[in-house]
C-alpha cells in the first residue's frame, strides 16, 4: 500500500503564504499584482506601441505595475550594417469582406494589419472579422471594435466595424470629357449637384399624341424559343443607323413653326436626362434657343448614340481604346449588338402596323415608328418625339412592343456565367445586370413608359469567345412590363419629370440671348454644368474629346 508523505508546512502567524522564498524559486523577479488585475498575455509582439496589449477599450493603458520594470524590454544597439536585402511590394487585392488568410475569427485581440492580408504582411487576401475585435484588414465583416455584427456597439460604418465600405478602397477611375471645354464659353448658374436633382418631383397628366408617323414590323415570337442549350448565331449587322437628332426632324419643324409647344426633344435625350443621377460617363446635350423656343439636340457622333456596358459596375471599366474590354469598344460593341438583335428578331418583309403617317425618309430605322407627345410642365408645354421598335399580336389586340439587347463580354468579370445561370436562374442575371448596367436599363424603361410602350423585349447575347468581340450568340429573351420593370429598379417618374422641369426652368432663366448652349455632365464629378456658347465662337461640335470610335463592322 503506498505510503503518504505530508508535505512541510510552513506557519504564518502575521497572514498567510509561505514566510520565505521556496529554494526552486530563489532568484527569479516576482512582479506583485492585485486581485483585481486583468491577466493576458505574457508577450504580445503583435500588438502596436502605445495602444496597450489589446487595445481597445477593453483593456487600456495602465500606469506600470510596482515591479514591472524588470520585465521592460530594453533595446540594445544594433549592427548598423543590417539591411534587409529584399522586400518586394505585394500589389493589395481589390474587394470587400471576404473569407480568407486575413484576420481570422480572433477573440477580442487587435491586429494591425495591412490592407487585405495577415498581420504585419503586405498583400494577402482579408478574411472574416472577428467577434468583437478592432482590424484594420479587409476582414472585419463581423463587426470590430466600432461594430459591425456580434462585435460590439455601433460604429461610423455600420457592420463595417472601424472600417469604411470597400468601395471606398478602390482607386477612382479617372474619365476624359466627351468635350473640350474652351475658355472662352462662360458658365450660367451654380453647378448643379446630381445628388440633389433626385429631391425634384413632378406630378404631369396624361401625354396628348399630336401625330405618329411609321410602320411598325411585328416581333417574331420564335426568338422566345431559344435557350442556351439551343442559341442562336447573331447576324452581323450593316452600318449602324442613328435616328435624326430634334433639329432636323422634319415633324418637329412643322410642329415647332405651328407654335405647338416651348420644348422639343427627343426621346433619347429626355431620358438622359431624366436620368441623370444614375449617370457615371460623361455626356453633353447642345441646346439651341430661338425666341421663346428652345430644342435639345445631341452632336453628330455624341456618346449618347452608343449604348454603354459596365457603366454602374463596382468595378469600373478602363478607358483603353485598343482593348476590347475596355469603355471605347465595349460601348461600340454594345452599340452593334443591339442593332443586330433588333433586326434579327424584327422580319425586314411582312406586314406592318401602320401608323397614322407615312415616316419621312432618313428619320430612322427602316421599321421604327415614332409618336409626337406633348406634355405640360407648369406654364411650359414639352414635344417628345418618342420611338417605337416593333408590334406584337396578342389574341385580337396588338401591342407596342420595344425592343433592347444586353451583351455579356467576360463571365468572369461579371461574377455570373449566362450559359449556366440563364435557364434556371434568369433572376439573377437579371439582378446583376441591373448592378452593372442601372442607367443604360432606367433609361430603356423611361424611355418606354414616356412613348406608352405594352412590353420590353430583352434579348440576352454573348460573345461566342470571351476574346472575340465580332462573333455572338442569342442565349434567350425575357418579355418584362415597363410599370413592373422601373418598380423593380428604383425608378419613380415624378422625379424624372420633376428633373426636367427643373433643368428646363433653369434654361429659360439663365439663356438670356437666342443662340446655342452646351450641358455638359462632368467626366470625374456628379455634376452638370451649363455654357453659353459664343456667337462667333467655335462649334462644340468641332471639339469633340475622341472618346468615340468609328462604327463597327459587327
Amino acid at each position: 500500500m503506498p505510503s503518504f508523505v505530508l508535505p512541510e508546512v510552513e506557519e504564518n502567524a502575521d497572514g498567510w503564504g509561505p514566510i520565505a522564498v521556496p529554494p526552486q524559486f530563489d532568484g527569479v523577479p516576482f512582479m506583485p499584482f492585485s486581485k483585481g488585475e486583468r491577466l493576458g498575455r505574457i508577450a504580445d509582439f503583435s500588438a502596436p506601441p502605445g495602444r496597450g496589449m489589446y487595445g481597445g477599450n477593453r483593456f487600456r493603458d495602465r500606469e506600470p505595475a510596482p515591479g514591472m520594470s524588470v520585465f521592460n524590454f530594453e533595446k540594445v544597439e544594433e549592427d548598423d550594417a543590417f539591411q534587409l536585402v529584399d522586400k518586394p511590394l505585394v500589389k493589395k487585392p481589390m474587394g470587400g469582406p471576404g473569407r480568407g488568410r486575413g484576420g481570422g475569427r480572433g477573440w477580442g485581440q487587435q491586429q494591425q494589419q495591412q490592407p487585405g492580408g495577415r498581420p504585419e504582411e503586405p498583400g494577402g487576401r482579408g478574411g472574416r472579422g472577428g467577434w468583437g475585435q478592432q482590424q484594420s484588414g479587409r476582414g472585419s465583416g463581423y463587426g470590430g471594435q466600432q461594430q459591425g455584427g456580434r462585435g460590439g456597439p455601433a460604429g461610423r460604418f455600420g457592420q463595417w466595424g472601424n472600417r469604411p465600405p470597400f468601395w471606398r478602397d478602390q482607386p477612382r477611375q479617372t474619365y476624359t470629357s466627351s468635350v473640350d471645354i474652351r475658355p472662352e464659353w462662360q458658365v450660367l448658374g451654380d453647378v448643379i449637384n446630381l445628388a440633389a436633382l433626385n429631391k425634384l418631383s413632378k406630378k404631369v397628366g396624361e401625354a396628348e399624341e399630336l401625330t405618329s408617323c411609321g410602320a411598325l414590323a411585328f416581333y417574331d415570337k420564335a426568338a422566345d424559343r431559344v435557350t442556351p442549350k439551343t442559341p442562336a448565331k447573331l447576324r452581323k449587322t450593316g452600318m449602324r443607323t442613328r435616328a435624326t437628332s430634334a433639329s432636323d426632324d422634319p415633324v418637329m419643324r412643322r410642329l415647332a413653326q405651328q407654335g405647338a409647344a416651348e420644348v422639343f426633344i427627343t426621346d433619347d435625350v429626355l431620358v438622359t436626362l431624366m436620368c441623370a443621377p444614375r449617370s457615371t460617363y460623361p455626356w453633353d446635350i447642345v441646346i439651341s434657343k430661338r425666341g421663346n423656343v428652345l430644342v435639345f439636340d445631341k452632336r453628330a457622333n455624341s456618346s449618347l448614340d452608343f449604348l454603354t456596358n459596365g457603366e454602374t459596375a463596382p468595378d469600373p471599366l478602363p478607358e483603353e481604346k485598343d482593348n476590347i474590354n475596355g469603355l471605347q469598344q465595349l460601348s461600340v460593341e454594345a452599340t452593334s449588338v443591339n442593332q443586330a438583335f433588333r433586326e434579327q428578331v424584327l422580319p425586314a418583309d411582312g406586314e406592318r402596323h401602320q401608323l397614322k403617317e407615312a415616316c419621312p425618309a432618313d428619320l430612322g430605322p427602316a421599321g421604327t415608328g415614332y409618336k409626337y407627345c406633348k406634355w405640360t410642365l407648369g406654364s411650359t408645354s414639352i414635344v417628345v418625339r418618342c420611338a417605337i421598335d416593333a408590334a406584337i399580336r396578342l389574341g385580337d389586340s396588338t401591342q407596342l412592343v420595344a425592343v433592347h439587347a444586353l451583351n455579356e463580354f467576360d463571365p468572369k468579370w461579371a461574377g455570373v456565367d449566362w450559359r449556366q445561370k440563364l435557364e434556371n436562374q434568369r433572376g439573377a442575371v437579371l439582378a446583376t445586370e441591373l448592378k452593372n448596367n442601372a442607367n443604360k436599363i432606367a433609361k430603356w424603361t423611361a424611355a418606354a413608359l414616356i412613348s406608352g410602350i405594352d412590353q420590353m423585349k430583352i434579348g440576352y447575347v454573348s460573345r461566342a469567345m470571351p476574346r472575340d468581340n465580332r462573333n455572338h450568340f442569342i442565349l434567350g429573351t425575357q418579355a418584362v412590363k415597363p410599370k413592373d420593370f422601373a418598380m423593380q429598379m428604383n425608378l419613380n417618374m415624378d422625379n424624372c419629370w420633376g428633373i426636367i422641369s427643373g433643368l428646363i426652368n433653369l434654361c429659360l432663366e439663365k439663356m438670356e440671348v437666342d443662340g446655342k448652349y452646351l450641358l455638359v455632365r462632368d467626366a470625374n464629378k456628379p455634376q452638370l454644368c451649363l455654357y453659353a456658347i459664343p456667337a462667333g465662337g467655335s462649334n462644340p461640335g468641332n471639339h469633340v474629346a475622341g472618346k468615340e470610335e468609328d462604327e463597327d463592322d459587327d
